[in-house]
């Protein structure tokens, strides 16, 4: 017997000296490759010494294998894992493993439970984004009769977006209030120690971020700006068709036909792809100008933030901010004035990312895998709050969001 502790009696705790005689125990293990491994576990039955025990005999056991277990204590936690990490459903866990749902499903709380009450790392670059995930729900108040929200369809995550602190914490709701109940939830050291913030261009975010990290600098990727021009070029496309054309594009339509290339970018396109793309949408006449008018506009855009990345001199970077804003202000296109308004507004952001390159890819990734999680789930319809929403760290504790978040360290 390799762990004396084992004689000890579970009742009273004191050490046999006396054995009853053999036991063998075949709990189920975790497979070797392939194929299963028979486990079988020689121990010993004892008889206790104390003489007022209630408990006469008892045979050995270790945390690994408890007395009566059936399975191994490696063969749970493997499930957990299974869930927690590998992104797994209950479900195909518990079938690969030849284990039942309730034991993967408990294996799985006590392991999402170490890392919910895990401290938080230290984190230099937090991401905020937000995912969808089931459908709102309301009730009404019988007394009053007024709706109350309470199931929102939108989470917050927070992410650590630099390094390999992985998803951070998980909140219901996307509001500002719904971000600062999380961030008081932490340290305030732990707060001051955030430089920069990546989020998308969400106005709620960043007065969230401003009132709970007035210290960190927020960015926001170029990815979402220039998504903003695709988005803006491609709504031109289509309005222009319906009123021109009087329906909705069809195959044969040239603007249809180009609604690939006209988002790709000018030097990911040959020479001859150009020409071809243009030649046949210039013959169309008013539906051309306006797609011309459209794309020079996300063109310059890239080209503002082409200049701003390369290090070249603020004044070119200020020239090509000033001719993109003025072209699409000048456009007669309804569509070109939202970017043009939300790049003007989120510049300073935008320039940070330049300065850093700091991004929110991290929060999207995660976000990617939540759905695929959801998707895997085959329709699980009830959005559980993310293991990690109300317990970052152990000194968390459930936010109330009925008052102001108290941003004094907590400790």
């Amino acid at each position: 017997m390799v762990d004396e502790t084992a004689r000890a009696c579970p009742e009273c705790g004191v050490f046999a000296s006396r054995v009853k005689g053999p036991a063998t125990t075949r709990p189920r293990d975790l497979p070797y490759g392939g194929s299963g491994l028979e486990f079988f576990r020689h121990k010993r039955r004892w008889w206790c010494g104390e003489a007022l025990c209630p408990r006469k005999s008892f045979t050995e056991q270790i945390e690994e294998i408890p007395a009566g277990a059936r399975l191994t204590g490696r063969l749970r936690a493997w499930g957990g894992r299974r869930v927690r990490d590998a992104g797994s459903t209950v479900v195909q866990a518990a079938r690969d493993l030849g284990l039942s749902w309730p034991v993967v499903m408990d294996a799985f709380r006590v392991a999402a439970r170490e890392v919910a009450e895990a401290p938080l790392p230290r984190v230099g670059v937090l991401g905020i984004d937000g995912t969808r995930r089931g459908r709102t729900r309301w009730e009404q108040d019988p007394d009053t009769g007024k709706w109350k929200l309470v199931r929102d369809r939108w989470h917050t995550g927070f992410v650590d977006a630099l390094g390999a602190g992985g998803r951070l914490g998980q909140v219901e709701g996307r509001a500002a209030a719904d971000v600062l109940a999380w961030l008081s939830t932490t340290p305030l050291t732990w707060r001051k120690n955030i430089r920069y913030v990546a989020i998308d261009m969400s106005a709620t975010y960043r007065a969230a971020i401003r009132t709970g990290l007035p210290g960190a600098v927020i960015v926001v990727d170029h990815f979402h700006v220039v998504q903003l021009a695709n988005k803006m070029l491609s709504t031109v496309r289509r309005r222009t068709t319906a009123e021109i054309r009087g329906r909705r594009g069809r195959a044969t339509d040239p603007e249809w036909k180009a609604r690939r290339r006209l988002l790709r970018n000018r030097e990911d396109l040959t020479d001859k792809q150009f020409a071809t793309m243009w030649n046949a949408l210039l013959d169309e006449g008013p539906i051309s100008r306006r797609l011309l008018t459209a794309w020079i506009a996300k063109e310059s855009l890239r080209t503002l933030l082409a200049l701003a990345r390369t290090g070249a001199d603020r004044h070119q970077v200020g020239h090509a901010r000033w001719k993109f804003l003025t072209w699409c202000a000048d456009s007669d296109i309804p569509e070109a004035v939202t970017p043009a308004t939300t790049v003007d507004r989120w510049w300073p952001e935008t320039a940070a990312f330049i300065d850093t390159g700091h991004s929110n890819a991290k929060s999207e990734g995660i976000n990617r895998v939540i759905k695929l999680v959801a998707r895997n789930a085959f329709g699980s319809a009830t959005p559980t709050t993310n293991a990690y929403a109300h317990a970052a760290s152990p000194h968390a504790e459930p936010a109330d969001t009925s008052a102001p978040p108290n941003f004094e360290d907590p400790r």
